[in-house]
């Protein structure tokens, strides 16, 4: 790397590597029409407050406020700041007119303070010690609301050479009488210029610029690093559960594989009985749309009473209550999932039967007990999953499922647990006792929720 990189760097900021991604450039320029709305707003309320002390103070001289080129100097700015805002606020704002902007801020400002020593009839080093020069640093400090260092740098450079324009023009190089003094007394009690103080206001609007701009790019590297962290936070949401992925982007340092907790958990898997067979008879776009429309209404239900999709295996979906997240009804919950899920599947058939099409059946399988969640996998290639017992019985159950000819079974031992939650056990549930289940050595008492 380069002296001058590392210096760059050190300065402003690590760069983005290459070009950002277009969505990125997008919200950023979303957020810059934002501050351009912003930035027109001040600027109106700015010259509004202007014309209000302006109208209540005392006039200059006998003529009235309307015959003052102050007032007039005013009015037109008061009319390009209207014309300004109405344009923001319909989001026209390209780069030429945002350029233009910055100079006719800086040149009707300008302007204003040259016809104070007119208005008043004044020597013109007059105007020289208007405040009304300290608005400068306001519309330059509006500049840096749009992370965007040219519009700054552009105001700034303009506002150092306008006062330098005026300080050319306020010295008088015919007059008789010397107009630059090298007194501060007598600069500041009367009209006589003191370079040296002219000369320091225009280093203090050229290192104000200059700070800023230095901020704003700092800023806007930084600006464009959170973006894309924030849109990849948002992919993560899609590919992983909402919890997993905050504890993704959460995480005070890397994940590493072999990283996990033991908790109490309750797993639910459902899947489509028969997809097989009908698969095969599908073309494979209609194959992705079924999936996908199954998946759609299967993963509401579960993610409505706190669960977390731990995969999609075709068109199976092993969901966890309480895994990802700490619960106290992790197997309430999982009930009461599997539950609506068998409404959600009720109302998918119906709606398949009405355009001609074959209804589908779900089998839901649930059991709850320790599990241990976390990430597995390499360096390079890391996964949450869930592992334990419970997961192998989940898994276990859905053969059992079609043994019991039913839609959603669970072990007793989780609905027994399940209302200590607060689950209420409906009518329909039936417990069958001493069941036995393929791979499991000794017999269970299930519980038959949805037939």
């Amino acid at each position: 790397m380069s002296l001058w990189r590392h210096f760059a760097d050190a300065l402003f900021g690590p760069a983005y590597p290459g070009r950002p991604p277009e969505r990125v450039l997008r919200a950023i320029a979303d957020q810059q029409r934002q501050s351009e709305r912003l930035i027109a707003m001040v600027q109106f309320a700015v010259i509004l407050a202007f014309t209000v002390l302006y109208a209540v103070a005392p006039r200059p001289t006998d003529q009235g406020m309307i015959d003052q080129m102050i007032f007039k100097v005013i009015i037109i700015y008061g009319i390009y700041s209207t014309v300004r805002l109405f344009l923001a606020m319909r989001g026209f704002t390209p780069a030429w007119f945002l350029g233009l902007s910055g100079l006719a801020d800086v040149a009707l400002l300008m302007l204003l303070i040259w016809s104070i020593h007119v208005d008043y009839q004044q020597p013109a080093g007059f105007y020289l010690k208007a405040p009304t020069l300290l608005y400068v640093f306001i519309f330059i400090a509006l500049r840096a609301l749009r992370f965007d260092v040219v519009y700054l740098l552009l105001t700034g450079l303009t506002a150092a050479g306008g006062w330098l324009l005026l300080l050319w023009l306020a010295l008088d190089f015919d007059a008789l009488e010397p107009q630059v003094t090298r007194s501060y007394v007598e600069y500041m009690t009367s009209s006589k210029i003191l370079r040296g103080a002219e000369f320091d206001k225009i280093i203090s609007i050229l290192m104000t610029t200059g700070i800023l701009a230095v901020a704003i790019l700092r800023a806007r590297r930084l600006l464009i690093r959170a973006v894309v962290e924030g849109e990849a936070a948002r992919d993560l949401k899609r590919f992983f559960a909402p919890e997993i992925a905050q504890a993704i982007t959460a995480s005070a340092s890397r994940i590493q594989p072999g990283e996990g907790k033991l908790r109490d958990a309750a797993i639910l898997h459902v899947d489509i009985r028969g997809f097989t067979p009908m698969s095969q008879k599908l073309q494979p776009g209609e194959l992705m749309l079924l999936l996908a429309d199954y998946q759609a209404r299967m993963v509401t239900p579960i993610q409505e009473h706190g669960g977390s999709i731990d995969k999609f295996l075709g068109d199976g979906i092993l969901a966890s209550f309480g895994a990802a997240k700490d619960s106290v009804t992790y197997a309430a919950d999982a009930l009461r999932a599997a539950h609506d899920l068998r409404q959600a599947a009720d109302e998918w058939s119906t709606q398949r039967r009405a355009v001609g099409l074959e209804p589908l059946r779900i089998g839901v399988t649930m059991a709850a007990g320790p599990v241990v969640f976390g990430a597995v996998g390499d360096a390079t290639r890391l996964e949450y999953t869930v592992i334990g017992d419970a997961v192998n019985l989940a898994a276990k159950l859905d053969k059992q499922c079609k043994v019991e000819n039913c839609i959603a079974l669970a072990s007793a031992d989780m609905l027994y647990l399940a209302e200590t939650q607060g689950y209420t056990r409906p009518d329909h549930v039936e417990i069958r006792p001493q069941c036995r289940v393929d791979g499991v050595p000794e017999p269970l008492d299930l519980a038959v929720l949805e037939r």
